[in-house]
């Protein structure tokens, strides 16, 4: 049994969400450099040109590359073979309280009722999975909110298959424009039950932009999904063009025989996340 003191747990959290704040992942830089080669709509190459402006700047001052550093979304893999000294949970919110502090970062968590701020960007939104071995890993992933409000589950019937899927996808996707600040990474989760689909829809935007997945039938999906969005012409901020998604990212997990629970989960192009193993 390893014992971790829950202070290294705080001050690495801290860091997690200093670095992912300010800068968005190089997958995504790669991927929106990429698009700006590729795309051929004027005013969508300019939106393009000046994220990429953007991206430079946030790297040469250290602000954060969007001004929503969104909601603390924090993936924990706990060893078994771990044993924290202290409150896990306090020491992750801790930690996100004193990087929203001295990042100066905008704290946009409130009481959904009463709409009363919590002043820290706390409490953080919390996953922990139980795995082999004796460390912890863990993301962060802030979350902004403009591609937050746009992501939707519907329970669709076992018959819909795959073109049922696909419809619901695209629907989103026609439904959202260019509100969740395009380009975009879709994650999509099929299958499990209503919160289920959508968790594994939120971590499939941790995978890297275009990466292969292992499953080739998914494979398939994905691309054939990501080539049906970028013909829509709906295009980077709304503006037109054929670079509106950078990837569609799809898991999938064993589900009821009366249901087909699917959960699209839109990430902006400010794809932000950082990772670490204690």
């Amino acid at each position: 049994m390893r014992t971790i003191n829950s202070d290294i747990i705080k001050q690495a959290v801290r860091d997690l969400f200093l670095s992912a704040c300010r800068m968005p992942g190089d997958d995504a830089l790669s991927a929106i450099r990429a698009a700006y080669q590729a795309e051929t709509c004027p005013p969508s190459k300019e939106a393009l040109r000046q994220l990429i402006e953007n991206a430079r700047v946030s790297d040469e001052t250290g602000m954060p590359y969007c001004q929503d550093t969104g909601m603390a979304v924090v993936f924990v893999d706990v060893g078994q073979d771990v044993h924290v000294e202290g409150v896990l949970d306090a020491a992750i919110n801790e930690g996100v309280r004193e990087a929203y502090e001295q990042g100066y970062f905008r704290k946009s968590v409130r009481d959904p009722i009463t709409g009363i701020n919590t002043n820290d960007n706390t409490p953080a939104v919390i996953h922990y999975d139980i795995v082999e071995g004796d460390r912890i890993s863990i993301t962060a992933a802030p979350k902004g909110f403009g591609s937050e409000n746009m992501s939707r589950i519907a329970m669709l019937k076992p018959g819909d298959g795959i073109s049922g899927i696909k419809s619901f996808v695209v629907d989103c996707v026609k439904s959202a424009g260019g509100s969740p600040c395009p380009p975009v990474v879709l994650g999509v989760g099929i299958g499990g039950t209503f919160e289920k689909c959508a968790l594994i829809a939120k971590k499939q935007l941790l995978r890297e932009i275009g990466s292969l997945n292992s499953d080739t039938t998914l494979a398939v999906l994905e691309q054939s999904l990501k080539d049906e969005i970028n013909a829509l012409d709906i295009g980077v901020m709304g503006f037109g063009g054929s670079n509106y998604c950078l990837a569609v990212h799809i898991a999938t997990y064993p589900t009821h025989i009366a249901g087909l629970p699917v959960a699209v989960n839109f990430q902006c192009h400010a794809s932000r996340h950082a990772h670490i193993t204690i």
